[in-house]
């Protein structure tokens, strides 16, 4: 079974054999020359390449890049650290807010004023002994 080409090939020769233009001869030799071969050209190949490597490199870009997906990890991953600092240092400032409060003159905790002045001052009351 002959293919569409050359089946036109075939006849535009066979119209020019009846016209007496081109010998019988040449109608076969043109069938052979003028059919297609069956691989793909280098055009499709190279669209195809150039595809496959913009494919690739978006591909990259969305996993590695700096709006990627690891970048969005490694953002989650300082946040969620960061918010465990900002905790700690609440509870910190609350502790040295009560402490402060507590040492104030409008509200005087003597059992920590005492507490304070025996590691900061070094004082003793008169009723006690040291042993070092």
């Amino acid at each position: 079974m002959r293919g569409f080409t050359s089946r036109i090939t075939c006849d535009i020769v066979r119209s020019d054999i009846r016209k007496g233009c081109v010998s019988e001869a040449v109608c076969y030799t043109a069938v052979d020359t003028v059919t297609r071969s069956h691989r793909p050209g280098l055009g499709a190949f190279m669209f195809f390449s150039v595809a496959f490597m913009l494919g690739v490199y978006f591909t990259f870009a969305a996993v590695q890049g700096d709006y990627g997906l690891f970048r969005r990890v490694e953002i989650t991953a300082e946040r969620d650290a960061l918010a465990r600092d900002m905790t700690q240092l609440s509870d910190r400032i609350a502790q040295m807010e009560n402490l402060t409060r507590r040492l104030s003159d409008t509200y005087l905790d003597l059992d920590l004023l005492d507490q304070q002045a025996r590691s900061v001052l070094g004082m003793i009351r008169a009723d006690e002994i040291v042993i070092r």
